[in-house]
């Protein structure tokens, strides 16, 4: 098997990696570079080594940096199946054609106020071109054998977000692993990732190859931050990725005012995207901690906004209360426009959850920057920003360790570290070569490795 590496090299984003045999082009992940505009610039690009002509696609799971790519494909042709867990399928029937009705929507906006250097600013994708990539998908449970050409593979459950899965690729002998985002074994949503088998070479996220989650109790955390901003009478705003951060988030929140942790104010999940996916953890609660109860409970209590027009309703709440809306980097999305209601006012918090990729507005409001522009418009930042690290959805550097530990992987085992920032994976290479005898190594953009 040849690899090259397209994307998720010394980024954390645009996971895309092209495995080839003498017969078989396959493309593992196929996901939108994030974060730094010479990164994002990537996705505009023409199409590397003719990846629309491969024949077939497998996602690790439906985060838009590993699958958010797809609809591009299909613009330019791709027709081939896109193989996937069934619970990441049904994430994907929501994120693309959101994905694809953002992009229209800030297109549109930036014509409209001139606020483009293109004359006719375009989406990369929209809505219609996303919903017709769907038909696209295949659904396969976990440990299901499948192939594609001369190349078999299976899916092993990745723990992180619902249906989330490592990917094991197989031909002539040779095993490759693809780790996709591994989760925490204690997480308060998902179960823990499962060990991996005896492998030839595994391509592992790095993410938090730097960094230690903090040893802290996260519910405690969470309640500690509403009941500063409810004393001040601001409002707490949570930018929130739509798919396992806005669920868990949600769980939380309903269990610490039904412990009389905090008081009870609106909750708002500002996100039509997010309140699908709410409803898809119902369906498939089978694969995660929560009972179908539970879901239900948390659902009863919050207070859904689907249309544009509820969205602005929010501005007309007075007193303390609580935001949920995406996207978690807050690179796009509704909570874009209530930064602009609400960042100069002291007495609020922007509560931050979950790894903010470099050059994203997250990064830089946690970075301590002053100012942030929003639609073409310098807004000061008066607000609180705080984060809460111990809700990450992957494991850190200790907690892959300790994965790698339970694996079936034999001294030796070539370790490509991919999905971290540049800091990250050397920290990540130094940790791997002190406390292991694997054989650790950092991939470059485009570089191509045989096994």
């Amino acid at each position: 098997m040849r690899i090259t590496f397209l994307g998720g090299t010394e980024t954390v984003t645009g996971s895309r990696f092209l495995v080839e045999t003498e017969t078989t082009r396959v493309l593992v992940d196929c996901g939108l570079f994030q974060g730094y505009k010479w990164l994002r610039r990537r996705n505009w690009q023409p199409l590397p080594l003719g990846i629309n002509h491969v024949d077939g696609i497998v996602l690790t799971h439906a985060h838009l940096d590993h699958s958010g790519y797809v609809p591009v494909l299909y613009k330019h042709g791709f027709r081939g199946q896109v193989w996937t867990h069934a619970a990441t399928a049904a994430l994907c029937t929501v994120l693309w054609p959101d994905s694809g009705r953002i992009q229209e929507e800030d297109a549109k906006y930036l014509k409209k106020h001139k606020l483009s250097k293109h004359e006719d600013p375009e989406p990369l994708y929209d809505e219609k071109i996303a919903k017709k990539a769907l038909q696209l998908l295949s659904p396969v449970d976990f440990k299901q054998q499948f192939s594609i050409g001369d190349i078999d593979f299976e899916l092993q459950s990745a723990g992180h977000i619902l249906g989330a899965a490592s990917v094991i690729a197989s031909h002539g002998g040779k095993r490759v692993g693809f780790s996709g985002d591994v989760g925490r074994p204690d997480d308060i949503l998902m179960r823990a990732p499962q060990p991996l088998p005896e492998l030839d070479c595994l391509l592992l996220e790095s993410t938090y190859g730097d960094r230690r989650h903090a040893q802290s109790e996260p519910f405690q955390d969470l309640a500690d931050v509403v009941n500063e901003t409810a004393k001040a009478g601001g409002v707490l705003l949570v930018p929130s990725f739509a798919v396992g951060r806005a669920q868990l988030l949600q769980h939380m929140l309903v269990t610490l005012m039904d412990e009389k942790r905090i008081p009870r104010m609106p909750i708002y999940l500002d996100s039509p995207m997010a309140i699908r996916v709410s409803d898809m953890y119902g369906d498939f609660h089978e694969h995660h901690k929560l009972t179908a109860a539970q879901c239900q409970h948390m659902e009863s209590v919050i207070k859904y906004t689907h249309s544009v027009e509820d969205s602005k309703q929010i501005g007309n709440q007075t007193g303390p209360h609580i935001i949920i809306a995406g996207s978690g980097m807050a690179t796009g999305g509704r909570i874009l426009h209530h930064f602009k209601h609400w960042l100069r006012d002291h007495r609020s918090t922007v509560l931050f959850s979950g790894h903010q990729a470099g050059g994203t507005r997250g990064a830089k409001m946690l970075g301590g920057c002053e100012h942030i522009k929003l639609h073409g418009e310098w807004i000061e930042v008066k607000a609180n920003i705080r984060n809460l690290d111990g809700l990450s959805g992957h494991a850190d550097y200790a907690e892959i360790g300790d994965w790698l530990k339970q694996s079936k992987l034999a001294p030796g085992t070539n370790i490509q570290l991919v999905h971290g920032e540049p800091d990250a994976l050397e920290a990540m290479r130094d940790y791997l070569t002190k406390t292991t005898k694997y054989d650790v190594d950092i991939p470059d953009y485009m570089s191509i490795l045989r096994i």
